[in-house]
C-alpha cells in the first residue's frame, strides 16, 4: 500500500486524484476569474457609457484626436495573436514541441508590438499636453519674441484638426478646439437639436461656450481613455509574463497530449484580453468621427 499512490501521470499534482478532476478544477478556477475581470471591466464601460451620453460633443472631439490608424493596427496585431494562441493549444494537444515555440514566440511578438504602438500612441499625447494629469504634460516655455495669433483665438473659431505652436510651461492639460459644439449648436444654443441637456448647461456660460468647461469635459474622455487603455496594456504585460513561462515550460518539453492544461487555460486569458480591445477600439477610437463629416 506504502507504494501504490508514487507514481503520477505527467502534470498531475499531488492534491488530485486523476487527470480529469484537475482539468475541471484548473478550467472553473479560470472561468471564475474571468468573470471577476469582465465585472471589473464592466464597470469601466458602464462609466465611459454614462458619462459619453452626457457629454456626446466633448467625447466625439476628444475620439476624433485619437488616431484611428494605430488603433486598426492594434486591432489586428491582436486578432492575429489570438490565431497564434489558438495554434499554441493545438500543437500542444499535438505534442509538438516545435511549433509550440515558434506559435508562443509570434505570440510574444504581437503582444510586444501591440505594447509598442501604445507607446507611440502615449508619447503623442504627451507632446500634444493631451495627459488628463497637470505636470505629466510636455513643459514648453512661450517664447517672448514670438507671440503667435492662434492662442487668441476663441476655441470655437480654432478649425478642428488645426495645428498650433505648442506652449505649455506647467505641463497642464490642453484643448483649444470648440469647433464641434459651434457646430452642433448654431447660432442659437437655444434651440438645436444636437446636444444634450446636460451640453447646454456643461459648454455654455451667459450663451457663449466657455473654452474651460469644454475642456474638463474633453478631459473626462481622456481620463477615461488612460485609464481602460493603460488596465489593458498592464493585463497584455502580464499576458506577456505568461508566455514567458509557457515559452520556457514548452521548450523544455512539458506540454503534451495528456498535459496541456496551462496551455490552455494561459489561451482563456489571452483571448479575453484581445476581446477586451475588441470593444475598445470602436468605443474609444469610432465613436463619433461621423460628426466631422
Amino acid at each position: 500500500m506504502a507504494h501504490e499512490h508514487e507514481y503520477h501521470t505527467p502534470g498531475l499534482q499531488h492534491q488530485f486524484e486523476d487527470m480529469k478532476q484537475q482539468e475541471e478544477s484548473v478550467s472553473i478556477g479560470m472561468w471564475m476569474f474571468l468573470v471577476q475581470e469582465i465585472m471589473f471591466f464592466g464597470g469601466l464601460f458602464t462609466a465611459y457609457l454614462v458619462f459619453r451620453s452626457r457629454f456626446p460633443m466633448a467625447f466625439a472631439a476628444g475620439s476624433n484626436h485619437l488616431d484611428a490608424f494605430w488603433g486598426g493596427l492594434n486591432t489586428l496585431v491582436l486578432i492575429v495573436s489570438s490565431l497564434t494562441m489558438a495554434l499554441t493549444v493545438y500543437y500542444a494537444q499535438k505534442s509538438n514541441r516545435y511549433m509550440q515555440v515558434i506559435m508562443i514566440v509570434l505570440t510574444m511578438l504581437f503582444g510586444t508590438v501591440f505594447l509598442g504602438v501604445k507607446a507611440i500612441e502615449y508619447t503623442d499625447k504627451y507632446n500634444h499636453g493631451l495627459i488628463p494629469v497637470t505636470g505629466w504634460n510636455k513643459k514648453v516655455k512661450a517664447d517672448p519674441a514670438d507671440e503667435h495669433d492662434a492662442h487668441a483665438k476663441p476655441c470655437w473659431e480654432v478649425t478642428h484638426g488645426e495645428v498650433h505652436k505648442y506652449v505649455n510651461p506647467k505641463g497642464e492639460f490642453q484643448w483649444t478646439d470648440c469647433s464641434l459644439v459651434k457646430l452642433a449648436a448654431g447660432d442659437n444654443p437655444e434651440k438645436h437639436n444636437f446636444l444634450t441637456d446636460y451640453e447646454k448647461s456643461g459648454y455654455y456660460e451667459n450663451g457663449e461656450i466657455n473654452a474651460d468647461k469644454f475642456r474638463d469635459r474633453v478631459r473626462s474622455f481622456y481620463w477615461i481613455y488612460f485609464v481602460m487603455t493603460g488596465l489593458h496594456a498592464l493585463h497584455m504585460i502580464v499576458g506577456l509574463g505568461l508566455m514567458l513561462w509557457l515559452l520556457w515550460k514548452a521548450w523544455k518539453g512539458t506540454f503534451t497530449a495528456e498535459y496541456y492544461a496551462p496551455v490552455e487555460m494561459s489561451g482563456l486569458y489571452w483571448h479575453f484580453v484581445d476581446i477586451v480591445w475588441i470593444f475598445l477600439f470602436p468605443l474609444l477610437y469610432l465613436l463619433g468621427r461621423h460628426f466631422m463629416h
